[in-house]
């Protein structure tokens, strides 16, 4: 069954293009992708779901065909939650959903998955390389205070944050990476070939830069108190090159459900083990279909 595709318009009229996939009268799973990809990232794992679950991918903004903000506060996680509203509000009126988002996907959705008016609608969701900046921040503040090897590990992974600040050099790099370039640089993290292309990496790169500038300095200095609405799954990947497991370490605080699994894979596991992430979202996502 080949996908169904639409366009939802957001609260600050910006576009989204969104795609469906499998019967609607299956559970529904929305699923979130990261940077600097686009909803294709996902085409592996719908393959593995799209007949157990009515599939519901998109572009977040200023990725893929979706519209490009202006402006850098337009990325703002409380815009990008309104964003996840909208696409199911369209989608699927008012059903509820089961939730999966990777790397700055996951980031933006713990917005939702922490919000009360979510409360009746995300039945769980799986996360996947990408902890809710409110718990990073309270997690390496105590790491700061106890643990300074870890503190100071997490930051040696995290230097392209800082880059990615600086206004003209960090668009100015996406421009050199062709499809095949990034494919290379996948390649090694991953350590397995032909894995997908994205061939609009340089755009989605240059543009979703939005998202560390608008975002990570307010949550990482000014914290808040979140606490998931729903039961939540951390696939927790063993060899991320970019997020360290440890970060995860701190996240039943925050969930009253919560499930930790492992997988021994690097930070696009959604890409070069996708049965084995795929697995993991269905069976969490279907025992919190039957026990909702």
């Amino acid at each position: 069954m080949e996908a169904q595709t639409q366009w939802v318009h957001t609260q600050d009229q910006q576009r989204l293009y969104v795609k469906t996939w499998g019967s609607d009268d299956k559970p529904a799973l929305v699923l979130v992708h990261g940077y600097p990809d686009n909803q294709d990232v996902w085409e592996l794992i719908i393959q593995q779901l799209k007949q157990d679950f009515y599939i519901i991918t998109y572009d977040v903004r200023g990725a893929g065909q979706s519209s490009i903000p202006a402006r850098i506060r337009d990325y703002r996680l409380e815009q990008l939650s309104l964003d996840l509203e909208s696409v199911v509000n369209a989608v699927l009126k008012d059903r509820p959903f089961h939730l999966a988002a990777h790397d700055w996907g996951s980031i933006q959705s713990w917005e939702s998955v922490t919000e009360a008016k979510f409360k009746t609608r995300i039945l769980s969701y799986s996360t996947i390389s990408g902890p809710c900046l409110d718990h990073a921040a309270f997690a390496m503040r105590n790491q700061f205070k106890q643990h300074k090897g870890k503190f100071f590990k997490q930051l040696t992974k995290s230097w392209y944050i800082a880059v990615f600040q600086l206004p003209l050099l960090a668009p100015t790099v996406w421009n050199f990476f062709t499809p095949n370039k990034w494919a290379k640089v996948l390649e090694q993290l991953e350590r397995q070939k032909d894995l997908p292309l994205n061939h609009n990496i340089a755009l989605d790169g240059k543009h979703g830069i939005g998202l560390y500038r608008a975002i990570f300095i307010p949550r990482l200095t000014q914290p808040r108190q979140r606490f998931a609405v729903c039961p939540v799954q951390a696939i927790v990947l063993q060899q991320d090159h970019f997020v360290s497991p440890e970060l995860i370490d701190e996240m039943p605080k925050w969930a009253e459900q919560f499930q930790r699994v492992e997988i021994d894979a690097n930070h696009w596991a959604v890409l070069s083990q996708p049965e084995k992430i795929a697995g993991y979202i269905k069976t969490f996502a279907q025992h919190h279909t039957t026990t909702h």
